[in-house]
């Protein structure tokens, strides 16, 4: 099985809205998907199924790793794609402890997952770098960072990758995947010059080429618990997680690794 993190330095990123649609699209294509939120607003479980906080999830387990992880894996109507909400417990102390302090527990958890013959395990984590996020990136094979397509969050990008290169201390195998803009306006001139600048700033590897629009169909989608493309109306915005999926596989391949099978 193939884990990978979707980081952020702040929320509002998009970061959840990346997770379902990228995790559905892996789905589509055949590749067995747990999506798992792992930030304990359950953004993720509240855009899905409105039942998400009566659910046992992923913090549960972080309290008691006794748990079955079949009573944390909700099906979903795509036979290749499930999820686990954040849980009852999500309100957990997320900081205690530092990096580290869960690191066996996450890793439990990706065993058990792995062990039920999932293909990709896809994480939305909490904004930040620290406490289970942390923990949660130090036990995944790769990390993707969400970033939204506005001046002030472009000049953080090259801090938040110099802290996850810290993280390799714990997880040499990290594979840093790159930096995904997201929530890009092409009619708004700050937007799309911001996301010139992120190109300019960082190496090319390190920004994936597909863009995630800002689109009113996500908020459309969310209030109907759907991923994007399922809308009537979905299939451009399909074909763009369409593409960043082409573009993760890639990335897996070439660093050494193997994609997701299908």
């Amino acid at each position: 099985m193939i884990s990978i993190a979707v980081s952020s330095q702040k929320g509002g990123v998009g970061k959840t809205t990346l997770s379902i649609n990228l995790a559905h699209s892996f789905a589509r294509a055949g590749v067995r998907t747990l999506l798992v939120d792992a930030d304990p607003q359950g953004s993720v479980g509240l855009s899905l199924t409105r039942q998400s906080r009566l659910l046992t999830g992923f913090y549960d387990y972080l309290a008691d790793p006794g748990i079955p992880l079949d009573r944390l894996v909700v099906p979903t109507r795509l036979e290749t794609f499930s999820l686990v909400a954040s849980g009852q417990a999500s309100d957990y102390e997320t900081g205690g402890g530092g990096v580290g302090a869960h690191l066996a527990r996450v890793r439990g958890f990706l065993r058990s997952a792995a062990a039920r013959g999932f293909d990709l395990c896809i994480i939305d984590t909490a904004a930040g770098l620290f406490g289970i996020s942390g923990d949660v990136i130090a036990s995944s094979d790769a990390v993707m960072i969400p970033q939204q397509a506005e001046p002030l969050g472009i000049r953080s990008a090259p801090k938040l990758l110099e802290g996850l290169n810290r993280l390799r201390v714990m997880n040499p195998r990290l594979r840093v995947l790159g930096v995904c803009l997201t929530m890009v306006q092409k009619e708004l001139a700050e937007s799309t010059e911001a996301a010139a600048a992120l190109r300019q700033l960082l190496p090319p590897e390190m920004v994936f080429q597909t863009q995630i629009p800002r689109d009113g169909l996500f908020v459309r989608a969310s209030a109907r618990g759907l991923p994007v493309g399922v809308l009537e109306d979905g299939a451009g915005a399909q074909i763009v997680f369409d593409s960043l999926r082409a573009e993760v596989e890639a990335k897996l391949e070439s660093k050494g690794g193997n994609p997701p099978t299908r």
